[in-house]
């Protein structure tokens, strides 16, 4: 298996971008996620979130016991940028909106939706740890949907990919 192969691959796998808060104490932490997906809705709301353990707030987030999913729209998009850089981790928290959910995680108030959770598990698989959070709470945040998107190594969203005036069919 060629590694070059299966990177270049999943780069053409687009993914919704979302922001993964949690708090140490009185200290805020997160980090920019591609892979975020649901997991089941019954008996209760479970999400996955594949955290890299080289990502310095991993530990952090198995000690809190909690995280919030903030699902970004196009608009977000320096949040994105500014959460996937480490050189930026010292302002994360400084220019925008967030409120502390059931959990206490932060949640950032201009986010799409979000989903407030309790790890309800955590799974080591090679260089990632997989949390399966319980959902304890969810804001939806306004009714236009527009999310940001993440694809061939760079941030997008959907209204430049569909041509002006173009219907989604609603098939796959």
């Amino acid at each position: 298996m060629d590694l070059s192969e299966f990177k270049q691959g999943m780069r053409r796998l687009a993914a919704g971008v979302s922001v993964v808060t949690t708090m140490d104490g009185r200290q805020p932490h997160g980090f920019s996620a591609t892979s975020v997906t649901s997991v089941s809705a019954d008996p209760a709301p479970l999400l996955l979130v594949c955290v890299n353990k080289s990502v310095t707030c991993h530990d952090i987030l198995l000690r809190s016991g909690s995280f919030c999913v903030n699902v970004l729209s196009e608009a977000e998009i320096e949040t994105a940028r500014v959460f996937s850089s480490s050189e930026h981790r010292h302002r994360r928290f400084e220019f925008c909106p967030w409120e502390a959910l059931a959990t206490g995680a932060p949640a950032l108030i201009n986010a799409l939706t979000n989903f407030d959770c309790r790890i309800h598990r955590a799974v080591e698989v090679q260089s990632h740890t997989v949390l399966f959070g319980e959902v304890v709470r969810v804001m939806i945040r306004g009714p236009v949907v527009h999310p940001l998107l993440y694809v061939d190594g760079k941030f997008d969203g959907l209204r430049s990919v569909l041509p002006a005036g173009a219907k989604h069919s609603g098939t796959a």
